[in-house]
Protein backbone atom coordinates (compact mmCIF):
# COMPACT_ATOMS: atom_id res chain seq x y z
CA UNK A 1 0.00 0.00 0.00
CA UNK A 2 1.23 3.57 -0.99
CA UNK A 3 0.62 6.51 0.91
CA UNK A 4 1.15 9.94 -0.30
CA UNK A 5 1.67 12.71 2.17
CA UNK A 6 1.69 17.07 1.24
CA UNK A 7 2.07 19.96 3.75
CA UNK A 8 1.82 23.74 3.51
CA UNK A 9 0.83 23.93 -0.32
CA UNK A 10 -0.21 27.87 0.78
CA UNK A 11 -1.97 28.53 -2.67
CA UNK A 12 -0.29 26.18 -4.90
CA UNK A 13 -2.07 24.18 -6.04
CA UNK A 14 -0.73 22.90 -9.10
CA UNK A 15 2.33 21.24 -7.21
CA UNK A 16 -0.63 19.35 -5.62
CA UNK A 17 -1.97 18.09 -8.82
CA UNK A 18 1.82 16.84 -9.98
CA UNK A 19 2.11 15.10 -6.90
CA UNK A 20 -1.20 13.26 -7.30
CA UNK A 21 -0.59 12.41 -10.95
CA UNK A 22 2.62 10.99 -9.97
CA UNK A 23 0.99 8.58 -7.79
CA UNK A 24 -2.41 7.07 -9.00
CA UNK A 25 -1.81 4.17 -6.68
CA UNK A 26 -1.90 6.09 -3.60
CA UNK A 27 -5.58 5.49 -3.05
CA UNK A 28 -5.29 7.33 0.63
CA UNK A 29 -3.43 11.25 0.51
CA UNK A 30 -2.62 12.86 3.64
CA UNK A 31 -2.36 17.06 3.86
CA UNK A 32 -0.78 18.03 7.13
CA UNK A 33 -2.53 21.63 6.66
CA UNK A 34 -1.81 25.23 5.79
CA UNK A 35 -4.04 25.66 3.04
CA UNK A 36 -6.97 23.14 3.33
CA UNK A 37 -9.06 24.82 0.50
CA UNK A 38 -6.14 23.86 -1.94
CA UNK A 39 -6.72 19.96 -1.32
CA UNK A 40 -10.50 20.62 -1.37
CA UNK A 41 -10.46 22.21 -4.15
CA UNK A 42 -8.41 19.82 -5.78
CA UNK A 43 -9.94 16.59 -4.63
CA UNK A 44 -12.86 16.67 -6.17
CA UNK A 45 -11.21 15.79 -9.37
CA UNK A 46 -9.84 12.76 -7.43
CA UNK A 47 -12.70 10.97 -6.22
CA UNK A 48 -11.60 7.57 -5.80
CA UNK A 49 -9.17 8.75 -3.16
CA UNK A 50 -9.66 8.76 0.43
CA UNK A 51 -8.40 12.50 1.85
CA UNK A 52 -7.72 12.43 5.56
CA UNK A 53 -6.64 16.59 6.29
CA UNK A 54 -5.97 18.19 9.17
CA UNK A 55 -5.54 22.26 9.50
CA UNK A 56 -2.86 24.18 9.76
CA UNK A 57 -1.61 27.16 11.94
CA UNK A 58 -3.11 29.50 8.77
CA UNK A 59 -6.43 27.38 8.52
CA UNK A 60 -8.00 30.12 11.00
CA UNK A 61 -11.78 28.99 10.18
CA UNK A 62 -11.19 25.23 9.28
CA UNK A 63 -13.58 22.59 10.88
CA UNK A 64 -10.59 19.96 10.16
CA UNK A 65 -8.92 18.49 13.35
CA UNK A 66 -5.33 19.55 14.13
CA UNK A 67 -4.49 15.96 15.01
CA UNK A 68 -5.53 12.88 13.74
CA UNK A 69 -5.31 9.01 13.75
CA UNK A 70 -5.79 6.06 11.31
CA UNK A 71 -4.78 2.90 10.91
CA UNK A 72 -3.81 1.55 7.73
CA UNK A 73 -1.98 -1.69 6.44
CA UNK A 74 -1.88 -2.47 10.50
CA UNK A 75 -0.20 0.33 11.16
CA UNK A 76 -1.19 2.94 13.10
CA UNK A 77 -0.94 6.46 11.80
CA UNK A 78 -1.01 9.55 13.63
CA UNK A 79 -0.91 13.18 11.45
CA UNK A 80 -0.69 16.70 12.26
CA UNK A 81 0.54 20.42 11.22
CA UNK A 82 3.03 19.93 14.25
CA UNK A 83 2.54 23.55 15.27
CA UNK A 84 0.80 22.67 18.54
CA UNK A 85 4.00 20.33 19.15
CA UNK A 86 6.79 23.05 18.78
CA UNK A 87 7.86 20.91 15.89
CA UNK A 88 10.52 23.59 15.08
CA UNK A 89 12.26 22.96 18.15
CA UNK A 90 12.43 19.35 17.55
CA UNK A 91 9.85 16.45 17.41
CA UNK A 92 10.83 15.22 20.77
CA UNK A 93 7.16 16.44 21.87
CA UNK A 94 4.85 14.51 19.09
CA UNK A 95 7.48 11.42 19.29
CA UNK A 96 6.05 11.08 22.53
CA UNK A 97 2.77 11.87 21.77
CA UNK A 98 2.92 8.87 19.27
CA UNK A 99 4.41 6.74 21.61
CA UNK A 100 1.88 7.12 24.24
CA UNK A 101 -0.74 6.27 21.47
CA UNK A 102 1.12 3.20 20.00
CA UNK A 103 1.46 4.94 16.46
CA UNK A 104 3.79 2.97 14.08
CA UNK A 105 3.85 6.23 12.14
CA UNK A 106 3.91 10.19 12.86
CA UNK A 107 3.04 12.53 9.74
CA UNK A 108 3.71 16.68 10.39
CA UNK A 109 4.80 19.37 8.40
CA UNK A 110 5.09 23.14 9.62
CA UNK A 111 9.00 23.28 9.27
CA UNK A 112 8.91 23.15 5.33
CA UNK A 113 11.54 21.23 5.57
CA UNK A 114 11.25 17.48 4.62
CA UNK A 115 13.01 15.16 7.23
CA UNK A 116 12.14 11.01 7.48
CA UNK A 117 13.27 9.27 10.30
CA UNK A 118 13.26 6.20 12.48
CA UNK A 119 13.12 6.96 16.04
CA UNK A 120 11.84 4.41 18.95
CA UNK A 121 10.49 2.45 16.71
CA UNK A 122 8.55 4.88 14.95
CA UNK A 123 8.64 6.55 11.65
CA UNK A 124 8.40 10.28 11.62
CA UNK A 125 7.91 11.70 8.45
CA UNK A 126 7.73 15.55 7.21
CA UNK A 127 6.67 15.98 3.53
CA UNK A 128 8.32 19.57 3.26
CA UNK A 129 6.18 22.03 1.77
CA UNK A 130 4.74 21.70 -1.37
CA UNK A 131 5.14 24.87 -2.72
CA UNK A 132 7.40 26.87 -0.03
CA UNK A 133 10.73 24.74 1.03
CA UNK A 134 13.03 26.61 3.14
CA UNK A 135 15.73 24.04 1.99
CA UNK A 136 15.94 24.97 -2.00
CA UNK A 137 13.30 22.21 -3.77
CA UNK A 138 9.75 21.66 -2.66
CA UNK A 139 8.70 18.66 -1.76
CA UNK A 140 5.75 15.91 -0.91
CA UNK A 141 6.00 11.99 0.52
CA UNK A 142 5.48 8.73 -0.23
CA UNK A 143 5.36 5.86 2.24
CA UNK A 144 5.54 2.26 1.17
CA UNK A 145 3.42 0.41 3.84
CA UNK A 146 3.95 -3.93 3.41
CA UNK A 147 4.29 -6.78 5.23
CA UNK A 148 7.40 -6.49 5.40
CA UNK A 149 7.65 -3.29 6.25
CA UNK A 150 7.60 0.60 6.11
CA UNK A 151 9.57 2.29 3.75
CA UNK A 152 9.40 6.62 3.42
CA UNK A 153 11.00 8.24 0.30
CA UNK A 154 10.83 11.94 0.53
CA UNK A 155 10.34 13.18 -3.40
CA UNK A 156 11.94 16.32 -4.27
CA UNK A 157 10.43 18.65 -7.52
Amino acid sequence: MRILIISDSHAVTRNIDYALLAHPEARHVFFLGDNVRDIENVKIYHPDRIFHIVHGNCDYDSAYPSVDTVTLGGKKIIFTHGHNFAVKSGSAVLLSKAKNAGADIVLYGHTHVAKAEYIDGIYAVNPGSIAHSREGNNSYAVIDIEQNGIMPIIIKI
